[in-house]
């Protein structure tokens, strides 16, 4: 299914009944690509009596876009996030369950419009604040890398990349963007940060955080904070494959 959202078709899934659950996926990641890696179960969530909703971000999987860098900025991403659950028709408090790049934009939506949401699950954050800059480098040398040798050429330059060990049954998501839209989505990105600390420490929810260890994109030392800043919050920090693996039963537990 798709609907038009801020001026952009938007592809998403809408499964089950009762309280509703919505997803977001990381940087080039999309509904298949969760599916492809397994990191998130919907289907045991329809299951447990919640309405899923799953769509794939502006310019990724399905979903359409355009080269407007502030398009992928994470504050926009929110405001797509809300003009969603507009059109259809939630008009209840949401819980939130965001990877990376979604946990971003999850941020931002509570921040904006903290009466939407009930709880949040925040998987992976990303680099943020005094770490932010150096991945933004990256991003922008990836996107100028892809504009000069195409996705392919970038593609193999990321699998022989190490993975973290924390990620090493962990099978390798698609980069889910088409290559003429990959490098405004990455500078997109490079522009972004999360809400600054003082507006996260207004948040009043029940929030779940699950961070994994050795990856520099995905620093421990964010989730930690965010664990600071978030009042009752719960942090479980992954440093094996197993305990990766005991992440669906937290997300499922906690959203009970």
């Amino acid at each position: 299914m798709d609907t038009l959202v801020r001026g952009v078709r938007i592809a998403y899934d809408d499964e089950g009944t009762g309280p509703v659950v919505v997803r977001l996926h990381g940087l080039t990641g999309s509904r298949a690509g969760d599916d492809a890696t397994g990191a998130f179960d919907a289907e045991r969530l329809v299951r447990a009596g919640r309405r899923v909703v799953r769509f794939d971000a502006r310019g990724h999987g399905r979903s359409g876009g355009e080269k407007v860098e502030s398009d992928y900025a994470w504050p926009n991403l929110a405001l797509d996030l809300l003009a969603l659950l507009d059109e259809l028709g939630v008009e209840e408090p949401v819980s939130g369950v965001g990877a990376s790049m979604g946990t971003a934009t999850l941020l931002h939506g509570v921040t904006l419009a903290p009466d939407r949401f009930d709880r949040l699950v925040l998987t992976c954050p990303p680099t943020a604040w005094a770490s932010r800059a150096a991945q933004a480098g990256v991003y922008r040398a990836g996107a100028l890398f892809v504009e000069r040798n195409g996705k392919e050429a970038f593609l193999r330059g990321m699998r022989v990349q190490p993975r973290p060990p924390v990620l090493a049954e962990t099978p390798e998501g698609p980069v889910d963007i088409d290559e003429a839209l990959l490098p405004t989505v990455m500078r997109g990105a490079a522009s972004s940060d999360l809400p600054p600390p003082e507006a996260i420490s207004e948040i009043r929810k029940p929030t779940l955080i699950l961070s994994w260890d050795g990856d520099p994109g995905h620093p421990v030392a964010t989730a930690e904070r965010l664990h600071e800043l978030i009042p009752g919050s719960t942090l479980h920090v992954a440093r094996t494959p197993h305990e990766l693996r005991t992440w669906s039963d937290r997300t499922v537990g906690f959203l009970r």
